[in-house]
């Protein structure tokens, strides 16, 4: 057997060690995403980091330093496979890139583990838990900070709800009210409503408004006939 002319005790206890790095500190990694009950928690980051271990580690031994940069490599586009799998777009709101992100970052972990970079392993697990948990906090505080629409850039979306018979008047009347309070339209398109009722969706070109004008657009259109509702709402720029 080829085994018992390539095996070398040394190389394997080193094996072990790049292997056990990685598995504990994924499990450090991989415990905090369990008890937010992300959807990569425990076992998955565990198997990122000691999978990402084991292929520098191999490539190191079969071609030194020069196979475990290229494989490393192959590693980093592999996980943006991964963590794609776990980015969910519901509506305007995009979920799992801070899961994504952080199998990315236990990738890295294993792979320092499989470099035999023990330190820098224990350090960038470091830095990954203080940034899912120290950060956390400041990321809240953030948040409650009420958003100034006259300040920020945004994407406005101006929503009118009319009958059928009302849509080509309302339609061009809408663009036209709009863009004489200097809000100039990008695109419109027309939703079915159901109940026979047609909702028509202005986007304005990202800028900065003042709500008051956009609530008097809202009270001058609703007054018309035909028009059954009139709104606007805004997503923040990323």
């Amino acid at each position: 057997m080829r085994f018992l002319t390539t095996f070398q005790l040394y190389d394997f206890f080193d094996t072990l060690v790049s292997l056990a790095t990685a598995f504990v500190f994924g499990t450090l990694i991989g415990a905090e995403r369990q008890y937010r009950q992300r959807t990569a928690g425990l076992r998955t980051n565990v198997l990122v980091a000691v999978g990402a271990a084991a292929f520098v580690d191999l490539a190191m031994h079969l071609d030194g330093a020069d196979g475990a940069v290229r494989v490393i490599a192959y590693v980093v586009s592999g996980i943006g496979f991964l963590g794609a799998g776990v980015i969910m777009k519901q509506g305007m709101d995009v979920r799992g890139l801070n899961t994504a992100a952080t199998l990315w970052a236990s990738a890295a972990v294993g792979s320092c583990a499989g470099a035999d970079m023990v330190a820098q392993a224990a350090a960038l697990t470091v830095f990954v838990l203080a940034g899912n948990t120290l950060l956390r906090p400041l990321v809240n505080a953030i948040n409650r900070i009420p958003l100034d629409e006259q300040s920020s850039e945004a994407t406005y979306q101006f929503k009118l709800t009319v009958t059928p018979e009302a849509l080509p008047d309302m339609r061009d009347r809408l663009v036209e009210r709009l863009e004489s309070a200097k809000y100039p339209v990008a695109d419109v398109d027309v939703v079915e409503h159901g109940d026979d009722l047609l909702e028509i969706v202005a986007t304005l070109v990202s800028t900065a408004i003042d709500p008051a004008e956009l609530e008097m657009v809202v009270a001058d259109l609703e007054r018309q006939p035909g028009v059954r509702h009139a709104t606007w709402e805004v997503s923040t720029k990323d």
